[in-house]
């Protein structure tokens, strides 16, 4: 991931339509992000298109820059991994799978897996309005040498555009937005 590529992401995430996107608190020991939207869709429909990663991930924000490359079961234990021919990377582990309701990933990603800190990647769907809302949050954690609260306005911002994406290709099935 290229730093041109987290401050595009930090600078567009301002102007992102979601009812809640925002960091929630930030320290040199840890930070929260968090986003949510309602979605036309029933949250088995969503539940499903966020385990279809490969769809609408950005590959700009993954090793390989191809995100059909990225995969992701909804399993405690599945891997959401990154395989291709020059190599491979986990970028999490599933811990808590609720079909329908919530998918929970350990992972420190991108380059906070070079840090050894911790993180935590939530979605939540919740039946609403006769929709879904769809709710994303990051938690991440480590020494306070780790200088997280530095980091977070990019994570913020990588993560934003991936839920802007999600919650695209939930409803229209395409990831990027038509004119």
């Amino acid at each position: 991931m290229r730093l041109s590529n987290l401050l595009l992401a930090a600078a567009c995430s301002a102007a992102l339509p979601f009812a809640n996107a925002e960091v929630q608190r930030a320290a040199p020991d840890g930070f929260l992000v968090t986003y949510s939207a309602p979605v036309k869709a029933s949250p088995a429909k969503a539940y499903a298109a966020i385990v279809d990663i490969g769809q609408w991930w950005n590959g700009e924000h993954s090793y390989s820059g191809n995100p059909a490359n990225l995969s992701l079961r909804s399993d405690a234990g599945a891997c959401f991994c990154e395989r291709w021919s020059g190599g491979s990377v986990e970028h999490g582990v599933v811990v808590m799978a609720l079909q329908d309701q919530v998918l929970r990933i350990a992972s420190a990603l991108g380059p906070l897996q070079g840090r050894a800190v911790t993180g935590m990647l939530t979605f939540e769907t919740k039946p609403q309005d006769g929709g879904t809302l769809l709710r994303m949050s990051y938690i991440v954690n480590g020494s306070s040498a780790s200088a997280l609260d530095k980091s977070a306005p990019g994570v913020d911002g990588v993560l934003a555009e991936q839920f802007q994406r999600l919650t695209r290709y939930i409803e229209a099935g395409s990831p990027v937005a038509t004119k």
